[in-house]
């Protein structure tokens, strides 16, 4: 059964390159980063482990944890951190599951058969101290993730939750947010004492902190 935005992302208990973990017990307090990669070894995701390591602070700060996948064992990965390191330029710190029978990557539907039936895809869920499935995203095998969009939508749940907004497209941090039509104007004037412009009775615009 595939994944929604919404489910509490399923529970597991796994060897990583820092050693056993539990998911939810983990995770517990902090935002997850759970992205998986089609195998150890592999030009594309050698950048991606690279790139995610060179954010660690910008990960760090908005308390969410990395955590990758590859469908191949925990001393293929150790060793593979080296390569990472060595052309990336990074120490990477941040577990990486090992999951060669591909238990792991079924349950997150990492799996797609017409691109290969053991590599998982490049598959990437947000998950929020509450263990919920924020965000699910898809990349096939040959694209490399925009990690600016990945902060880009973290910074954007997180401050929804915080503040009560949706972000309109294109959004970047500091930029105008929109009051969801859920909330009347009554309420809006209350949580949102700063003003507020409105194009349309269902379009509010404001800027929040």
């Amino acid at each position: 059964m595939s994944l929604h935005i919404g489910d509490t992302a399923p529970d597991f208990t796994v060897d990583t390159t820092s050693g056993p973990i539990t998911l939810h017990e983990w995770a517990k307090g902090s935002w997850v980063f759970f992205f998986s990669h089609p195998a150890d070894f592999t030009p594309v995701c050698t950048t991606e482990m690279g790139m995610t390591a060179k954010l660690a602070d910008e990960f760090e700060k908005r308390n969410v944890k990395p955590l990758g996948l590859s469908t191949d064992t925990v001393e293929e990965h150790r060793a593979w951190i080296s390569d990472v390191d060595e052309t990336q330029g990074v120490s990477l710190q941040f577990p990486i599951v090992a999951d060669p029978d591909l238990t792991i990557a079924r349950s997150y539907d990492m799996i797609h058969p017409d691109e290969s039936e053991t590599a998982a895809v490049r598959s990437v869920f947000i998950i929020d101290p509450d263990m919920k499935i924020r965000l699910i995203m898809t990349y096939p095998m040959s694209v490399g993730r925009n990690f600016d969009e990945i902060l880009r939508v973290i910074d954007s749940l997180q401050l929804g939750d915080r503040a009560r907004i949706a972000t309109p497209a294109n959004w970047m941090p500091g930029g105008e947010v929109i009051i969801p039509p859920s909330i009347g104007d009554k309420e809006a004037r209350e949580l949102f004492p700063q003003g507020f412009t409105t194009l349309k009775p269902y379009l509010r615009t404001t800027r929040v902190e």
